[in-house]
């Protein structure tokens, strides 16, 4: 092979002119490799609700809060990180109509989204919190729009009778 090399590339017995045609496709593997590693994270959790999510309302279609998913034990936690109040509304809303423990506890790092585990394309099993009126309701998510948004329902009973939102991926 070497004998093939020093005749295309005429070496001219120098060790450096045999690496100079490699240089550039050495380089460029390297930089893809750089770039490889340099991708945000969310990339690679696409396929999974964890992270941070905008809760959009599904009556005025507007920001309420960010809410942060993650996962303890195998089964999906959701914390309320940050509010988007109306101008009317407080700025730092209280939970007044819950229950127990969560009676007056402030908004933001409220835990709203429990118990979810997975169950072939969505998650289920769980709970979710409507601060605004202190209940309680049964829970799934299902992530669409591959990864970019949330759909998450909350319902009474069985999925048929409760509503539903679509929270969009922020990180």
């Amino acid at each position: 092979m070497m004998s093939i090399m020093r005749h295309k590339y005429k070496s001219s017995g120098n060790p450096r002119s045999l690496a100079l045609p490699l240089l550039p496709a050495l380089a460029f593997k390297a930089f893809t490799a750089a770039a490889a590693l340099t991708m945000p994270p969310v990339w690679a959790n696409e396929a999974s609700p964890i992270g941070l999510w905008k809760n959009v309302d599904d009556v005025s279609g507007k920001p309420r809060a960010l809410v942060r998913i993650t996962e303890s034990n195998g089964a999906l936690l959701g914390k309320i990180e940050k509010v988007f109040p109306a101008p009317n509304e407080d700025p730092n809303p209280k939970c007044d109509k819950c229950e127990g423990a969560n009676k007056n506890a402030p908004v933001v790092g409220l835990v709203i989204l429990n118990g979810l585990t997975k169950d072939g394309d969505e998650y289920a099993g769980g709970q979710i919190l409507d601060p605004d009126n202190g209940k309680v309701y049964r829970s799934n998510v299902r992530l669409t729009d591959n990864g970019k948004k949330l759909s998450v329902r909350g319902y009474i009973g069985v999925p048929m009778l409760g509503r539903s939102q679509t929270w969009v991926r922020q990180e």
